[in-house]
């Protein structure tokens, strides 16, 4: 999953705000994120993700992408999912359109996401992209 990012590194200008939506208590990519010298966020509906995403020094909020606190997300340059369910996609396309900001999602395999991401393939990991 580093792949991924690597992949915003090349899309996405140093400069802003990355969040990670869904992190769950997977933290590679946006400590790689970190290391390529981006702001990071995360967001998770589940409040001990985010502590523990805290715990190691990435900060972290408690959102709802189906009614989300657009004030997090208002200054991003990019927001990323990692394997989020279909019904999370349509979200999370929904959210980035309000922001204006591209949406990388790494699928589960099998899951469709929404007609509208574009299907690239990057260094052997298949990740959907919308661009404004």
């Amino acid at each position: 999953m580093e792949a991924l990012a690597e992949l915003i590194k090349r899309k996405v200008p140093n400069e802003g705000l990355i969040i990670e939506v869904g992190v769950g208590f997977y933290l590679k990519v946006a400590k790689k994120l970190k290391e390529y010298g981006f702001n990071v966020v995360v967001v998770d509906i589940n409040q001990e993700a985010v502590k523990n995403a805290i715990k190691e020094r990435i900060p972290g909020f408690v959102d709802d992408v189906f009614n989300p606190n657009l004030k997090i997300y208002l200054k991003a340059r990019a927001i990323y999912s990692i394997r989020p369910n279909p019904e999370i996609m349509m979200a999370l396309l929904t959210l980035a359109k309000k922001v204006k900001v591209p949406l990388y999602i790494v699928p589960l395999s099998g899951d469709v996401p929404p007609r509208e991401m574009k299907l690239i393939n990057y260094k052997g990991i298949s990740v959907y992209v919308w661009e404004p």
